[in-house]
């Protein structure tokens, strides 16, 4: 190469490669940090939305499991002396029996009516209720009927006499009064 070559080239604008360009395409692909910023922001409080969602519904969760276990404690102690009652029912029938038995010893009747009278109001106190029966509409909620008779004396399905008697036991059926209801005559040989 010549120099007077070399000189020509150098003579010659050479084309310049622009900065603007290359700044603006470096713009472009690198992420704005305002940007990021900001959705970064909204990621974490979407976040903190949820957990805190997740934090009131456990809470909420863990009072309801504690007012129900409050309340099955409470069912529980109410109710715990059911079985115990229950199964001294069948020792006041033998008492009400035996108050009603005629004896010549006149002391002996009193001391079993005074025994009888303390234990029931022992049981009635811890929450036994008799059930009426006699003279009331058969319920079959709370009576058996053990026999049915047909008489012109009483209502249809009226309770006429009660063999056994029933017991509610701090409101709730403890055992069913066995009765004997009234039914219209004729009324067992046509089906009603």
């Amino acid at each position: 190469m010549s120099t007077e070559s070399i000189m020509k080239d150098a003579d010659e604008p050479q084309p310049v490669e622009s900065q603007t360009p290359e700044s603006s395409t470096d713009a472009t692909d690198a992420p704005d940090p305002i940007a990021a910023l900001t959705a970064e922001r909204d990621q974490l409080a979407a976040e903190k939305a949820e957990l805190q969602d997740r934090f009131l519904r456990s809470q909420a969760e863990f009072q309801n499991s504690r007012k129900r276990a409050e309340k099955e404690r409470v069912e529980f102690a109410e109710y715990a002396s059911t079985e115990a009652v229950r199964a001294l029912l069948p020792i006041l029938d033998d008492f009400e029996r035996a108050t009603k038995a005629e004896s010549s010893d006149k002391e002996f009747s009193k001391g079993m009516q005074m025994i009888y009278q303390r234990f029931y109001d022992s049981l009635k106190k811890l929450g036994l209720e008799p059930i009426v029966s006699t003279g009331r509409p058969f319920d079959p909620h709370v009576h058996h009927a053990v026999e049915m008779v047909e008489t012109d004396e009483a209502a249809d399905h009226t309770v006429l006499d009660e063999y056994q008697r029933g017991y509610n036991f701090k409101g709730r059926l403890l055992r069913p009064a066995m009765v004997k209801v009234a039914v219209e005559p004729g009324s067992k040989q046509t089906g009603k």
